[in-house]
């Protein structure tokens, strides 16, 4: 039993020994990235990923999976860069729509039926369609609120690593402890059980979805705010890397079995492993190759260590 709980407790500390995998490597080649200037360079990123990541994170929550985050993100960052930036009040309602449309597809999912990779599917190409009418071209202005937002520097700590903790602190509470959370995680566990208690599959649903369009909401005004303009292309890599950070953060796509903080780990490496390699000059190829093997090699991990407990 001791070996069972130990193998356990081994499989939840996969993401921050992988966070550690990465960080090692990184201070023995260039010890001075343990500074404060250090920290804000390689995790500039962070916080936009971050977000993103707990949008898909509360889409698998439910058993779906969101092929359409990237190209939301996007669109959002675009709305900032025009609507939001030239009519603010204008530009809160469109983002509000898109939230509300989030909340509406995922009740339309569990009413018809459809699988989630097939709607999000389609919805990438209406979220980048949208992004393109807004913005044709590379452009816009992000709002100077927002730009000074994600220019605060903390004392001490760097800032993004002082803003992923805070966002994972708060989306722990909401996801995982708070009894909204509770209930509509439920309906990834058990939705038979779900239904029995009375509650809304369809309301439970929606709520994990419209969650998902905040986050994206939040992701995208982030990466507005770092990089002062948009581009309708600015954040499609989001769509794989989110997945890949949930899943290396200890998430499994059925269940309803994930983990906040792990999320927010996997982010943070995958930003780290893409950041140093940046800082190198190594080509984005190798990048994207990096972040899949830091992938594979957790889940072999994760795998074996379940294997190993259930021959126990």
């Amino acid at each position: 039993m001791s070996t069972v709980l130990t193998q356990a407790r081994l499989r939840t500390m996969l993401p921050a020994v992988s966070l550690c995998a990465v960080l090692v490597p990184i201070l023995f080649l260039q010890p001075a990235t343990l500074s404060y200037f250090g920290s804000n360079l390689l995790l500039n990123l962070a916080v936009p990923l971050v977000l993103a990541t707990l949008a898909q994170l509360a889409i698998i929550t439910v058993n779906d999976l969101d092929l359409s985050i990237g190209p939301f993100v996007s669109l959002v960052a675009c709305i900032g860069a025009t609507i939001l930036d030239q009519h603010p009040l204008l530009g809160m309602l469109a983002l509000a729509g898109c939230v509300a449309g989030y909340a509406a597809i995922g009740a339309l999912i569990e009413i018809r039926r459809i699988p989630s990779i097939v709607v999000t599917l389609g919805l990438s190409f209406v979220w980048s369609g949208l992004a393109i009418v807004l913005l044709p071209s590379p452009g816009g202005n992000s709002p100077g609120w927002l730009g000074s937002a994600m220019s605060f520097q903390t004392p001490l700590v760097a800032a993004p690593i002082v803003w992923s903790a805070v966002i994972a602190v708060v989306a722990h509470f909401l996801l995982m402890r708070s009894s909204a959370g509770v209930r509509s995680r439920a309906v990834g566990g058990n939705p038979r059980a779900v239904s029995r208690f009375g509650w809304s599959l369809v309301g439970r649903r929606a709520l994990m979805y419209g969650v998902a369009g905040v986050f994206g909401v939040l992701s995208g005004l982030a990466l507005l705010g770092l990089t002062t303009s948009a581009d309708a292309n600015i954040a499609l890599r989001y769509t794989l890397l989110s997945i890949a950070a949930v899943i290396l953060g200890g998430g499994e796509f059925v269940g309803g079995r994930v983990s906040v903080v792990g999320a927010v780990l996997g982010a943070i490496t995958l930003t780290l492993a893409a950041s140093f390699l940046a800082f190198l000059n190594i080509s984005s190829d190798w990048q994207v190759g990096m972040q899949g093997a830091i992938l594979i090699v957790v889940l072999s991990l994760r795998v074996l260590l379940q294997r190993n407990g259930e021959r126990q």
